[in-house]
């Protein structure tokens, strides 16, 4: 494997119709089984046919959604059914890690469909977009099901899964850096994707990157930690751009203010764009990201603009104005 390989470029699968099936896979922890209903209930909703793992609902050690075996075997299951046209992960947590030691890159070229969560979902997320596929950094079954599939995140999903491509416009925030670049958006939840630096599912080792990054319930200390490692690994000297999301319940034991305070003099001298506060990840909002796709990025000092750079039709988001 090229430890410097080029830059990532993705393939976007095929946007859905009225009567597609959507999978529902639990490949990490156990999640409630009227979060499941409900999520399916608001698929049913928007003309699709949910199809709920075999094995959801199974408890192992406590925590997984089931075996290895049984999680691996669902999510297989719904990669290589032709009428699966989407797979929603029902939760993240922690478990994803086991799957990508048993799985191979084509197995999500093979049929490219769509892939959807965050949190623990990233390891799958950055499988896919190694393989070439695009994935949707977006809302799982808790967020859909509760609020019937009306919160903003949930519509912009609906919306995204139909070929609705948001053009994200954002308000200034005091800790922005300007500057505009164009590149593929990869990475997701920080203490998920960087423990496989370097292999073959890291998507942050190719050139030209835009990383995102969210994390919750960290302290200021194991995310400082973390992002030293991707600078000494020579991540950030092949991004092109960062985007800070959400960082929930996270400590301040440094009394910096915010995550995004500690970051500043990490980042700064990058000379890159950083975006900061947007709302993607375990915060009350939740908007979809089109990760493996190639974006532009471009932050002023009067706001902030992220647009994917993909076939669709390109719709203005305004997040500071989503209710």
């Amino acid at each position: 494997m090229d430890p410097h390989p080029s830059c990532l470029t993705c393939q976007l699968p095929p946007f859905l119709r009225d009567g597609d099936a959507v999978a529902m896979i639990s490949p990490s922890y156990i999640v409630p089984p009227e979060l499941v209903s409900g999520a399916a209930e608001v698929l049913r909703s928007w003309g699709y046919r949910p199809r709920i793992g075999e094995h959801v609902g199974r408890v192992h050690a406590r925590r997984y959604a089931g075996t290895l075996e049984e999680r691996l075997s669902d999510l297989r299951a719904a990669l290589q059914d032709p009428q699966v046209k989407a797979i929603l992960c029902n939760r993240g947590g922690y478990g994803a890690l086991h799957l990508m030691e048993r799985m191979q890159p084509e197995e999500f070229s093979a049929e490219p469909k769509w892939l959807i969560g965050f949190s623990d979902i990233t390891m799958l997320l950055e499988m896919q977009n190694c393989a070439g596929v695009v994935g949707i950094h977006g809302p799982m079954d808790q967020q859909i099901a509760s609020a019937g599939g009306e919160d903003p995140g949930s519509r912009l999903l609906r919306a995204l899964l139909r070929g609705r491509i948001p053009c994200y416009e954002l308000p200034a925030h005091p800790l922005n850096l300007p500057g505009r670049a164009c590149g593929t958006l990869v990475g997701g939840n920080l203490c998920t994707f960087s423990p496989v630096l370097g292999q073959w599912a890291d998507a942050t080792r190719y050139d030209g990157i835009i990383l995102f990054i969210e994390e919750v319930e960290e302290t200021m200390h194991h995310i400082d930690r973390l992002m030293r490692m991707l600078r000494l690994g020579g991540v950030l000297d092949r991004c092109r751009g960062v985007v800070l999301g959400e960082f929930t319940g996270c400590g301040d034991e440094f009394g910096c203010g915010s995550v995004e305070a500690m970051l500043r003099p990490l980042l700064e001298p990058l000379g890159i764009p950083v975006l900061c506060g947007f709302p993607a990840g375990h915060g009350g909002q939740n908007v979809p990201l089109l990760m493996g796709a190639p974006v532009t990025l471009d932050v002023r000092q009067d706001g902030a603009s992220l647009r994917f750079d993909v076939p669709g039709e390109q719709v203005e988001t305004i997040l500071s104005c989503l209710t």
